[in-house]
C-alpha cells in the first residue's frame, strides 16, 4: 500500500474550483483514474467509503487515483447540476489528468449517481478500463449511455435496497452485441446497497479486475 502523501488540490472547472484528492502509488504509476462519488444531495463525498475503497484498490494497483468533490460538495465551487454538470466536471478532470501524465491509460470509476456519471462520461473520453459499483437502472436516464468500448467491471448486490439488481442484469443484458468487450457482473449475494460489511468483497473484486485486465485476461 502506499505511503505517499495525498495531493490535495483546487482545480479549476466549469462551475468554478473543484476539490481534489490525488493519491499516488510509490510503484512507478501504470494508469491515471477518475473516482465518481455518491448523489450530492444525499450525502455523496468523495470520502464515502465505497469509492474510497475502489480508489485504494487503483493505487494499491499502482494507479494515480484522483477523487474530487462534485459541484456544490465540500470545497467545490458551484451548484448541483442534475447530472449533465457533474458529467461535465468528471470529463474536465480526465482531460486535465491526461495532460498532467500524458501517455498513461485512463481508468475511470463510480458508485451509484457516481457510476450513471461515469457511464456518461466514459463515451467522450474512451477510458481503457471503468468500474461502475450500483449503476442506478431505474432511477436514472441510461437509454442513451452507449455501451463501453474497454475493460468492464460492473459490481452490484444482490439485496440492494435503492438499485434492482435484476434491472440492472436486465440493461446489461440489453447492451448484448454492442459491447465490444463484454461486461463483468460481480453480483455481491446479500449485499445491501452501500456494501455494508462486504467492502472487503469489493477491493477484491476490483483489484482481481485490474490484474486480470493488466494481464490481457479481460480482453
Amino acid at each position: 500500500m502506499s505511503t505517499v502523501s495525498p495531493e490535495r488540490l483546487l482545480l479549476p472547472g466549469a462551475a468554478g474550483l473543484v476539490e481534489t484528492l490525488v493519491e499516488s502509488p510509490q510503484a512507478a504509476p501504470r494508469a491515471v483514474a477518475v473516482c465518481c462519488h455518491p448523489h450530492p444531495l444525499f450525502g455523496g463525498t468523495m470520502t464515502n467509503k465505497v469509492i474510497h475503497t475502489v480508489a485504494r484498490s487503483f493505487v494499491a494497483s499502482d494507479a494515480i487515483t484522483i477523487r474530487f468533490n462534485f459541484r456544490g460538495v465540500g470545497l467545490s465551487e458551484g451548484a448541483h447540476a442534475g447530472g449533465d454538470g457533474e458529467t461535465e466536471d468528471v470529463i474536465g478532470l480526465a482531460t486535465w489528468a491526461r495532460n498532467r501524465w500524458p501517455g498513461l491509460p485512463l481508468w475511470l470509476a463510480g458508485f451509484s449517481f457516481g457510476a450513471w456519471v461515469a457511464l456518461r462520461a466514459q463515451t467522450v473520453l474512451q477510458p481503457s478500463l471503468l468500474v461502475t459499483l450500483a449503476p442506478p437502472v431505474g432511477r436514472w436516464d441510461f437509454s442513451k449511455i452507449d455501451a463501453p468500448r474497454c475493460p468492464w467491471l460492473v459490481v452490484q448486490g444482490s439485496k440492494d435496497e435503492l438499485v434492482d439488481a435484476t434491472a440492472v442484469e436486465g440493461w446489461l443484458f440489453s447492451l448484448k452485441g454492442r459491447s465490444v468487450v463484454p461486461p463483468q457482473m460481480f453480483l455481491l449475494p446479500e449485499a445491501d446497497h452501500f456494501f455494508h460489511a462486504r467492502l472487503h468483497d469489493v477491493r477484491d473484486a476490483v483489484t482481481r479486475f485490474v490484474t486480470d485486465y493488466a494481464d490481457g485476461r479481460s480482453e
